[in-house]
């Protein structure tokens, strides 16, 4: 079940580009944690004094509960990774920052870290992919959506036309996928593809174009690939979890990203809006 090119988040929370690219390289090794904003630790001792000044400046709740939950999972992500602690002291060292283009790294006690890192969240859920930089795939990008109704005029305006006709011709008739799900998967590895080219959703999303393949690995992932028009052809991997939709993005090949230990199970959590009934933070809070 394809589609087929036919050429070719939170905007600019892409990720740093630090090795080139390597065509035929062997697959590199790479990671995923997931957290849901139940579990966020009360206070704010886990961040960082940069952190802290950046959240101090956001007004609008939703914007700093998911600022807070992508950092969350980002800290324990590297921790993870890293074998480091998780105590609110531990992960204080690590610092989740951005580039002035927008895209995340990671700084260990002040000092730039050697890693690639992606970053999305969606409903009360973030999700982070790590690898090490410069060991094989390059750029990294990863992206959460929530399996949800999508109109004919968000299919028309920003999915191709072969991509339109895969939703709403094999994909809908799909009993495992069906049109609203496949409309969310295309937009998520878009989302993620285009994370990879450090461009977010400044760029046209009808630049980039999906390939979805349905044969899943026992691990629960499938394959698809993003190709830019007149660029390179990105790889990638989606995977279905409940309600949650995740896809994987890289400038290079690259395997199933693997969980790390402590994640959260995406397949169990609920989509939450915590933000509603309070958008606003009061001062001195």
């Amino acid at each position: 079940m394809t589609t087929q090119p036919s050429g070719a988040d939170e905007t600019g929370e892409a990720e740093r580009a630090t090795a080139p690219g390597r065509p035929g390289a062997p697959a590199a090794e790479r990671h995923w944690w997931a957290g849901h904003e139940d579990a966020l630790p009360g206070g704010l001792e886990w961040l960082s004094g940069r952190e802290r000044a950046r959240l101090d400046g956001m007004r609008f709740t939703k914007r700093r509960n998911e600022y807070l939950l992508r950092r969350w999972v980002g800290k324990r992500t590297v921790a993870a990774r890293a074998g480091l602690g998780t105590d609110p002291a531990s992960l204080a060292r690590i610092e989740l920052l951005n580039w002035m283009t927008g895209a995340p790294y990671v700084a260990l006690e002040g000092v730039v870290a050697p890693w690639e890192i992606s970053l999305s969240d969606r409903a009360g859920c973030a999700v982070a992919v790590i690898g090490a930089a410069g060991s094989g795939a390059g750029a990294l990008g990863i992206d959460l959506e929530v399996v949800e109704p999508r109109s004919e005029g968000f299919v028309t305006d920003f999915l191709t036309r072969a991509e339109q006709d895969w939703v709403r011709g094999p994909a809908a008739a799909d009993p495992g996928l069906g049109r609203d799900a496949a409309a969310n998967l295309v937009w998520s590895a878009k989302e993620a593809a285009l994370k990879v080219l450090r461009l977010g959703l400044r760029a046209d999303t009808r630049s980039v174009e999906i390939t979805v393949e349905s044969d899943f690995l026992g691990d629960g992932w499938a394959r698809f690939t993003a190709a830019r028009r007149g660029g390179p052809v990105m790889p990638g991997w989606w995977r279905r979890d409940g309600v949650y939709l995740l896809t994987v993005a890289a400038q290079d090949e690259l395997d199933p990203p693997t969980v790390l230990p402590g994640a959260t199970d995406v397949a169990v959590a609920t989509p939450v809006h915590s933000w509603v009934g309070n958008p606003l933070v009061t001062p001195g809070e």
